[in-house]
């Protein structure tokens, strides 16, 4: 009986991409040739590349790489929707044809050598296989601290996340069916997954500097990916806001009692800063009590909407003329990808 192959498809959410991703695409394309030599995986293992609303050149190249290279294929979303709702795009569409799927950022920083890793770990039976980090050396010291601190916050929220993990994992067409059934809206695919559940193991490497281009995470949407992690998993702040407002409330009436008892003794004096510092705290814990509430009411509000995620304008995963959507046809050709034409 001839031998089964797996068919793999790695899923690579793209913006703003240009300088990097026909460096990506040749790096990935040897890879799956090496796997397919070495049969690990089906010859109709695909590298699909999803456009999430890039506005330089990351299109146009997606598409000339579909036309030129038989493992490339692509998605184009309608607008931007983010990094994780474009991660989960992709993961949508290649849970039609494949039995395993790997998700890969498409900065070249995490090790695709390690791809021939987890998939031997697929074919030991596991589900999910975490690219997990070594070590941070390549990170800043300032993105050090705060990562290391987003987990221990994560872990003391009692959010089961799995440790300097980002997106960088293979999982079976098992678990992809299971995630397609988590339909929330506030997207945090690193806290779901694990949730998921089934065999898992992790492959450890290092992380590469970022080979051209630049991060599409500044601080502000590092934090807003956390403040996003934290609030789609735990109630632990409302919870903090509830026993801070008893906590001073008891103190409150400590201070009413001695308040009434120097009335008595006849020791009472002006208490003018006394007041405004109570006044000024009350009422900023008055505030960021009513913000974080409002920050999980907002939540609830965009979740009963049932708004579609995203919208795809161009799917090239399906289309058997990926030329048509150019402007003009491709006049240069890569030479990676002119062998892969003969078919």
């Amino acid at each position: 009986m001839e031998k089964s192959l797996p068919l793999l498809t790695i899923v690579v959410p793209c913006y703003n991409e240009q300088e990097v991703l026909n460096e990506t695409i040749r790096q990935l394309t040897l890879k799956l040739d090496e796997l397919i030599s070495d049969e690990m995986i089906s010859d109709k293992s695909k590298l699909l590349l999803v456009d999430d609303g890039s506005k330089d050149l990351t299109w146009t190249l997606i598409s000339k790489g579909c036309a030129l290279n038989k493992y490339v294929t692509g998605l184009k979303l309608a607008r931007n929707v983010g990094h994780q709702t474009a991660l989960l795009a992709g993961l949508r569409r290649a849970l039609i044809k494949s039995d395993c799927v790997i998700s890969i950022d498409a900065d070249l920083q995490d090790d695709i050598s390690v791809i021939r890793e987890f998939l031997i770990k697929y074919h030991e039976g596991y589900q999910i296989v975490y690219g997990v980090r070594s070590s941070r050396k390549t990170d800043t010291h300032f993105k050090r601290l705060t990562a290391q601190g987003f987990y221990k916050l994560m872990n003391k929220l009692g959010i089961n996340l799995v440790y300097n993990h980002a997106d960088y994992r293979l999982m079976s067409k098992r678990v992809l069916v299971e995630l397609n059934h988590y339909q929330e809206e506030n997207l945090f695919l690193r806290g779901i997954i694990p949730m998921i559940g089934f065999k898992t193991t992790k492959v450890m490497y290092e992380r590469k500097v970022r080979h051209a281009g630049e991060t599409k995470y500044p601080l502000k949407k590092m934090l807003s990916f956390a403040f996003d992690g934290v609030t789609s998993f735990s109630v632990t702040p409302i919870r903090f806001i509830t026993f801070l407002g008893f906590f001073l409330f008891f103190l409150g009436g400590i201070a009413g009692m001695y308040a009434l008892i120097q009335k008595f003794i006849g020791n009472t004096n002006a208490g003018w800063a006394s007041l405004m510092i109570s006044i000024w705290l009350l009422g900023g814990l008055q505030l960021m009590g009513i913000g974080i509430i409002g920050e999980y009411i907002g939540r609830v509000f965009m979740e009963v909407k049932r708004r579609p995620k995203y919208a795809v304008d161009i799917d090239l995963y399906t289309d058997k003329d990926p030329l048509k959507h150019l402007s003009q046809p491709p006049t240069t050709a890569i030479p990676e990808y002119k062998k892969q034409m003969k078919r």
